[in-house]
């Protein structure tokens, strides 16, 4: 008998209904002859350090001495969030019972999910023939299809491979680094392979925002009768005052110096992979890329959507009939207006065979008609909106329009008359008129609402500059003197927001030189495709939010004053696109069969046990002296009671900033310099808050309920410093004064 397992129990309730003859039991569903039971994401993850008993790094208590963190042999753990350990011993249960002979992995097509079903077995020691059911719909034609169509799981062993080399990494560069930066510089700083340098291209963004000087320029209008000339910038007053005045003068006119004009086709947009959709989503709704991808996993669940986590833009010809009958004009009701639905569909357009690895781009199912939107969330309801206008826009005919760019000088004859007044900088001064006249809409009448605006707020389908206009014609303005001084200032670029953050994360190669490691980057046949992957980007962000080292402004996203001090003290290399760029080059060959996992762990096992030095020597240096003042005084508690020294937190204790410890002979750690001043996390049978460290630091003596004495009895009293034992307690008379 097979044993399917899913990667959560609604995928597979809808495996079971597409088998057929489903009956729910206790942990699992029969239907079709076989048995369906489903995991809880990851159930089984990669062993904390204190697990490997007898390691120099298992100590709880961090030191720079204790590192590299480098197992000699991986261990694993059964997770314990929300009972994923009784979802394991079920799962075991099930694949270990005797006449289950062959297993199905049918968790999500993806890296992650061929990780969540190799772990458990591995960890379970279960050994038994497996298939995998690669499904990019939950729609129940596609199950049957993918049913019939199984492959041997060890096809996909390169796959598997990845997600661990992946983990295993991350572990490492994770592990060392973050506790080699906060043992260095004395407070909590995480730092990752992918979180880190996104958060330094964020940091960079503000620092230039922050620095940015800005400068007037001016432009001169000139009014033309229904269409306006505009100078280039001028950065000098004077001059833009001087050419203004002689713009006015009765005799002015243009020489026109080029008038040119094309027909422009702007081809249909490709359909949305998970990060062009969450852009989009972010542009047009301010939703975050989680929230996005969450509307859009339940889409994927209601089975009203394809699978969300892709990172391709095309389906394959074998997805064509499907196309082809989601395009029908009666699904388009209630999505979009039928008048503005192409004649002919063009699907080849999003057709490309090399280009789908593993799974197409996001669609609509079959099952999506006008009565869908019934009983969604908004979030739901904008997401299968949107991913229903992009299909429809991505078989559209082009959007075409009329582009006139007009480029002309003051009038040769008028300056021969004006020499005494009129120099060469008046001569060479360049006035341009841009028109933008649209001719067909094409797939942009899909969702007016997705153009882009320019940048200056024109609106150039009003410049309606005439179609007779040939280069050498002279033309005073109109009205002759009614000419303008445009005043501006230079911008600083533009803060991050969701969209652009997601788009500087999906093309990363912008901030790689080497042209191959810009390959690996920019690589959209695997998951190389930027820093981190479509499935990872939004978890990231709300990583870096969550932490403190970033927060939302409106829709804006900025450095908080803690994620510039983690940038600016944290190793070059680690907020270096160009090491992603790297690793997702080895993670792309070890994907195909083509790279060895082993090597490339020992490749990051080496830059790991580098680290100790290199932040120490950071650390030590001028500029990492001043980073380490400005990070205790910035993380500081308060003074410290013996020596008046900020107390920091380092690890799960607060002590004197002053305090350093060495391991002697007998391996245990010894107070080498500083006042011994230490708070440990639980005193008096409470667990310390930050809070409450703080205030009792600062003197504001915060009152503490649920105390225990030695005899086991609770009491309330207020905390106080304590030279000797880091914290005393101090009790309030019945009057409210101190006893």
């Amino acid at each position: 008998m097979r044993l399917v397992i899913a990667e959560k129990h609604s995928v597979a309730q809808a495996i079971g209904q597409a088998l057929g003859g489903m009956e729910n039991h206790d942990g699992y569903i029969t239907a079709g002859g076989v048995l369906i039971s489903w995991a809880q994401g990851h159930l089984v993850g990669l062993a904390m350090p204190d697990a490997y008993q007898g390691e120099v790094w298992a100590d709880p208590h961090w030191s720079m001495e204790s590192l590299p963190i480098a197992p000699a042999a991986w261990k694993w753990a059964v997770s314990h969030e929300k009972g994923a350990d009784k979802r394991y011993r079920e799962l075991v249960a099930l694949a270990s019972r005797d006449d289950v002979d062959e297993l199905v992995n049918a968790c999500d097509p993806d890296r992650e999910g061929e990780a969540i079903f190799r772990r458990v077995m591995e960890h379970a020691g279960i050994d038994k023939p497996s298939l995998r059911l690669w499904v990019a719909s939950l729609d129940e034609h596609a199950i049957r299809d993918a049913w019939r169509s199984m492959r041997p799981e060890s096809d996909y062993r390169g796959l598997g491979d990845a997600a661990d080399a992946r983990a295993k990494a991350d572990w490492l560069v994770g592990m060392n680094a973050s506790r080699a930066h906060t043992v260095a510089y004395h407070r909590r700083l995480s730092v990752g392979r992918v979180q880190t340098p996104t958060l330094a291209m964020v940091v960079d963004r503000d620092m230039q925002i922050a620095g940015h000087v800005a400068k007037p320029f001016w432009r001169v209008e000139a009014p033309m009768g229904g269409w306006t000339l505009s100078s280039e910038r001028i950065e000098d007053h004077d001059f833009a005052q001087r050419m203004l005045s002689l713009a006015n003068s009765p005799d002015f006119a243009f020489q026109i110096e080029s008038a040119e004009r094309k027909r422009e086709h702007v081809a249909p947009p490709r359909l949305y992979d998970l990060t062009g959709l969450q852009k989009d989503m972010s542009r047009l709704h301010g939703l975050t890329a989680a929230r996005t991808l969450a509307a859009l996993q339940s889409l994927y669940e209601k089975k009203l959507a394809t699978y969300p986590r892709t990172d391709s833009q095309y389906i394959t010809h074998d997805d064509l009939d499907t196309l082809r009958g989601l395009v029908a004009d009666e699904r388009a009701d209630g999505f979009v207006d039928r008048t503005a639905l192409p004649a002919a569909p063009r699907l080849e357009l999003t057709v490309n065979d090399a280009k789908v690895a593993g799974h197409t781009a996001i669609l609509p199912t079959m099952r999506v008609g006008k009565d869908s939107l019934a009983g969604l969330t908004d979030d739901e309801r904008l997401v299968l909106v949107r991913v229903v206008r992009r299909m429809w826009e991505a078989v559209s005919d082009d959007h075409v329009h009329d582009v006139t760019v007009v480029k002309a000088l003051p009038d040769a004859g008028w300056l021969e008359r004006h020499m005494d007044t009129a120099g060469s900088k008046e001569a060479e001064l360049t006035f341009t008129s841009r028109s933008d006249q649209p001719v067909s809409s094409g797939w942009k009448a899909i969702e007016r609402d997705t153009r882009e605006k320019d940048d200056s707020g024109e609106d150039e389908s009003r410049n309606a500059i005439p179609s007779g206009l040939e280069q050498g014609a002279v033309l005073p303005p109109v009205p002759q003197g009614g000419c303008g001084l445009d005043e501006g200032k230079t911008r600083p670029p533009k803060p991050f927001t969701e969209a652009t953050l997601l788009a500087a994360m999906e093309h990363a190669s912008r901030y790689v030189e080497d042209k191959d490691l810009k390959a690996a980057l920019d690589d959209d046949e695997s998951h190389s495709g930027g820093i981190g992957t479509p499935a990872t980007r939004a978890n990231i962000i709300e990583q870096l939010v969550h932490a403190g080292y970033m927060e939302r402004k409106g829709k804006q996203l900025r450095s908080t004053p803690e994620g510039c001090l983690l940038v600016k003290v944290v190793t070059p290399e680690l907020k270096d696109v160009k090491l992603t760029a790297q690793w997702e080059s080895m993670l792309s060959d070890i994907e195909h069969g083509q790279g060895d996992e082993d090597a490339f762990l020992r490749q990051i096992g080496r830059m790991c046990a580098g680290l100790p030095a290199r932040v120490r020597a950071m650390a030590e240096s001028a500029e990492g002296a001043k980073a380490v003042k400005a990070a205790r005084a910035q993380n500081s508690y308060g003074p410290c009671p013996r020596c008046g020294k900020p107390v920091v937190k380092t690890g799960s204790i607060w002590q004197c900033s002053s305090n350093k410890s060495v391991k002697d002979g007998s391996g245990k750690w010894t107070l080498s310099e500083g006042c011994g001043y230490k708070i440990f996390a639980e005193k008096f049978g409470r667990k310390l808050t930050d809070s409450m460290v703080r205030r009792t630091l600062e003197g504001k003596r915060p009152k503490v309920s649920g105390l225990k004495s030695k005899a086991g009895k609770t009491f309330d009293a207020r905390l106080v410093p304590d030279r000797q034992y880091g914290i005393g307690l101090s009790f309030d008379g019945p009057d409210g004064k101190r006893k």
